[in-house]
């Protein structure tokens, strides 16, 4: 009868860790990553919608699909419809890359005292992006936002055409490793740091090659909104 009640008593310890197991998998989930690879079309992602299909495509190929993965991207206002602010569009929080290392708690922190450096903002394969000291640099992130989040107010073109591009105009760029040609505000910001721009060659600012010339390659953040 004890021997029983042993084995029972063990069985349901052992239901019960599977199930706090379980519980602390689903909470701990990937729920931030850098794009690995960009549209391949520059700056001409399919609007918002076709980047978020890209974040989802890539989350999916590593197990992270059964998430809502948004683009970490601002549209400008056209008339009759108002610009898009990337901060309000992915979520509450808290953000894990996939080491599980959380880079931001919440929507202001994100914006604030986060902990998004090259070491933390890795791809979707747990992977860290070359900065600015290797070859080929791609700490260009396209975002088309200022420093807190939002759509550019600007009579000149931030975002690609709100990401439809690979032509004329001009994104804004963040930094993902924090790092620049000067030691300013500017170039430590992850996600407003400049605009793109034609290369040397003359190839139009939005295109993969002006933004492969400045220390690129077409990649954005994706953040798991749900």
């Amino acid at each position: 009868m004890k021997t029983v009640t042993r084995v029972s008593l063990a069985a349901a310890v052992a239901l019960a860790l599977g199930s706090c197991a379980g519980m602390q998998s689903q909470q701990g989930g990937m729920s931030f990553f850098v794009s690995s690879v960009g549209s391949g079309k520059g700056a001409d992602l399919g609007g918002l919608e076709g980047a978020d299909q890209h974040c989802q495509s890539l989350a999916k190929a590593v197990g992270s699909g059964g998430r809502t993965w948004h683009a970490y991207l601002s549209t400008t206002g056209t008339p009759g419809y108002p610009g898009v602010n990337a901060r309000d569009r992915i979520g509450s929080g808290p953000w894990q890359n996939a080491k599980g290392v959380v880079v931001a708690s919440n929507v202001d922190q994100l914006h604030g005292a986060n902990n998004l450096t090259k070491e933390t903002a890795l791809n979707e394969k747990g992977e860290m992006v070359n900065g600015r000291t290797e070859k080929p640099n791609m700490h260009d992130m396209l975002t088309g936002s200022t420093r807190d989040g939002r759509a550019i107010t600007s009579s000149e073109d931030t975002t690609c055409s709100n990401w439809t591009t690979s032509g004329a105009g001009a994104a804004m760029l963040g930094h993902h490793d924090r790092q620049g040609l000067r030691d300013d505000d500017a170039s430590k910001s992850w996600n407003s740091s400049h605009l793109s721009r034609p290369s040397k060659e003359g190839a139009p600012g939005c295109s993969q090659a002006a933004l492969q010339g400045t220390g690129g390659n077409g990649l954005f953040y994706c953040f798991a909104a749900n």
